[in-house]
């Protein structure tokens, strides 16, 4: 009986252990994609700037 009661009792904590395990997973992930996210965003705002200082300083590649 004492053996029954047990492994119920570990299963339990099994599958509550592995929720908590993959609720931490999932929420690391989500704030990794967020700044991943934000650091595109800026990148692309950097490659746009640095696009226009270079027509800018060199006006003879725009074709006009």
């Amino acid at each position: 009986m004492f053996a029954m009661v047990a492994t119920v009792i570990l299963y339990v904590a099994g599958f509550v252990f592995l929720y908590g395990v993959i609720r931490l997973a999932i929420r690391h992930a989500l704030e990794e994609m967020e700044v991943r996210r934000v650091q595109a965003e800026r990148a692309e705002e950097l490659a746009s700037v640095r696009d226009r200082a270079l027509l800018r300083e060199n006006g003879f590649l725009t074709g006009n």
